[in-house]
C-alpha cells in the first residue's frame, strides 16, 4: 500500500468532487451523525438535569424534615406560660436540690421538662434560695416563671409549726394535735414503734449494761415544720425523726460519742439532761460534763459521798409526765417521790436514766457530744439571765449559792 491512501481530500480535491458527483458526500454523513449525536446528547442532558433537580429536591425536603426532627431534640422542651392555667399544689421537700425540685414540678405538670428547670436555674442565681414547703403554682408554665413563683412568698402555703427545744414527746403530741387536728392517741400509737418511724435499731444500744428501752423520746428534733395537707401522725413524726438523723449524721454524732466511750444513745440522754438543766445556751456543754462526771467519775462519787447517780429533779418530773401527771417545781416534789426506788428516773437511780427526758436541740446535742473538759460536779444559776457557776467542791458550790441569792437568781441558798 502506498502513502496515497492516507492523503486527505484536500490533497486530492478532484476525488472529492467525483464522490460528490456520484451522490456521495462523506462530510454530510458525518454531519448527520453529529446532529443525531447532538440530539441524543441534549435529551440525555435534560434527563440528567431533571433527575439531579429531583434528587436535590428530595434531599432538601428530607434534610428539612430531618432538621425539624433534630431541632426537637436540640431545643429543650419548655412551656410558654399562658395567661390563665389551672392551679396546683406542689410540696418541695426538705433538702431538695435543683433536680429534686424539677422532678416535683414535672410530676405536677407545672413544667414541661426537668432540663428546662435546670437551665432556667442556671440563669437565675436566686433559684438556690427556694425554700422547702407547700406552694400553690400554675400548671404548664415556663420553667423561668415556675422559679419566679417559687421565690414569691405569696405562693407559699405556710403551715409552720414551731417545736421548741426541750419539749417532751407528751407536750409535742398535744401541740401537734391542736395544730393538725390529729388526736393525741394517734400520735402515741404511731410512737410505739420508733423503728417504723425511721430510727435505726443501733441507736438504742448502750455501753453501760442497762437494758435497751426503745422510746421515740429524744428523736423528735425541735424545729419549725411545714407539714403537708392531710399528713398522718406517723408521717409527721417520721419527718421529725428524719431531720434528727440528718443533723446527727452531719455532726458525726456516733463517732463523737465513741470517743467518749459511750453509745450515741447515752450521749442523747445527756443532751436531754443538759437541755432541761441549763438556764443558758452557753452552759449546755458544761452541764453535760457535770452529768458525765456524776455518773462515771470516781472522784465525783467520793465528793458527793453517794452512788454514781445524777441527783437531778428533772428526771423525776419526766416520770410524772409518763404517768400522765403535770410536771411541777422542784420544791413541790415530795421526798418520797424524789427517792422512790421503784422509779428508774428517781434522783438516786444509778447511772443514766432509761431514756432521754425531752427532745434536745442542736446546741445541746453538740454540748453532749463534745463537752468541755472540767472536774465540775455542782452548778447553780447565779444571774437572772440563767448563767450558772460550776464547781468541783461543795464549799465552792455554797459560795456560788450566796452569789445567786445576792443577784436575785435564788430566793435562798440550797446549802
Amino acid at each position: 500500500m502506498t502513502d496515497e491512501l492516507f492523503l486527505s481530500f484536500e490533497e486530492h480535491p478532484e476525488r472529492g468532487q467525483q464522490r460528490r458527483r456520484h451522490g456521495v458526500d462523506n462530510n454530510r454523513g458525518r454531519n448527520n451523525k453529529k446532529k443525531k449525536k447532538k440530539k441524543r446528547g441534549r435529551g440525555r442532558s435534560f434527563l440528567a438535569l431533571f433527575l439531579t433537580l429531583f434528587l436535590l429536591g428530595g434531599l432538601a425536603g428530607g434534610a428539612y424534615l430531618g432538621y425539624d426532627k433534630i431541632k426537637s431534640f436540640l431545643v429543650t422542651p419548655d412551656y410558654t406560660s399562658a395567661a390563665e392555667s389551672a392551679e396546683v399544689e406542689v410540696t418541695i421537700k426538705e433538702g431538695s436540690l435543683g433536680l429534686d425540685i424539677a422532678k416535683a414540678l414535672k410530676s405536677a405538670d407545672v413544667i414541661k421538662s426537668e432540663q428546662a428547670f435546670i437551665e432556667a436555674s442556671e440563669k437565675n442565681a436566686d433559684a438556690r434560695k427556694i425554700q422547702p414547703g407547700l406552694y400553690k403554682l400554675r400548671v404548664q408554665i415556663s420553667a423561668a416563671d415556675a422559679i419566679t413563683m417559687l421565690l414569691d412568698t405569696k405562693n407559699r402555703l405556710v403551715n409552720g409549726i414551731l417545736i421548741a427545744e426541750g419539749l417532751s414527746t407528751f407536750k409535742i403530741y398535744k401541740l401537734l394535735s391542736e395544730k393538725l387536728g390529729i388526736s393525741v392517741t394517734d400520735f402515741k400509737a404511731a410512737a410505739r414503734d420508733p423503728i417504723a418511724l425511721g430510727v435505726p435499731a443501733w441507736w438504742f444500744k448502750r455501753e453501760d449494761g442497762k437494758k435497751e428501752s426503745r422510746s421515740i423520746e429524744g428523736f423528735l428534733f425541735p424545729d419549725t415544720y411545714e407539714f403537708p395537707k392531710n399528713v398522718t401522725a406517723k408521717e409527721a413524726l417520721s419527718m421529725m425523726v428524719e431531720r434528727f438523723l440528718k443533723l446527727t449524721g452531719d455532726m458525726g454524732y456516733a463517732d463523737k460519742a465513741a470517743a467518749l466511750n459511750i453509745s450515741p444513745y447515752q450521749a442523747l440522754i445527756v443532751a436531754s439532761l443538759a437541755q432541761a438543766e441549763a438556764g443558758n445556751a452557753d452552759d449546755l456543754g458544761k452541764v453535760a460534763r457535770v452529768s458525765y462526771n456524776r455518773v462515771f467519775s470516781e472522784k465525783a462519787v467520793a465528793e458527793i459521798g453517794t452512788c454514781h447517780c445524777l441527783q437531778f429533779d428533772v428526771t423525776v418530773n419526766y416520770s410524772r409526765e409518763m404517768a400522765g401527771k403535770p410536771p411541777v417545781h422542784s420544791s413541790d416534789l415530795t421526798q418520797a417521790e424524789l427517792t422512790d426506788s421503784k422509779n428508774p428516773y428517781n434522783r438516786n437511780a444509778k447511772g443514766l436514766p432509761p431514756t432521754p427526758i425531752n427532745n434536745p436541740g442542736k446546741k445541746a446535742l453538740e454540748g453532749a457530744a463534745n463537752p468541755p473538759k472540767g472536774d465540775w460536779i455542782y452548778f447553780v444559776a447565779i444571774d437572772k439571765e440563767g448563767h450558772s457557776a460550776f464547781s468541783a467542791t461543795h464549799t465552792q458550790f455554797c459560795k456560788d449559792n450566796q452569789t445567786a441569792v445576792k443577784n436575785g437568781a435564788l430566793e435562798r441558798s440550797s446549802c
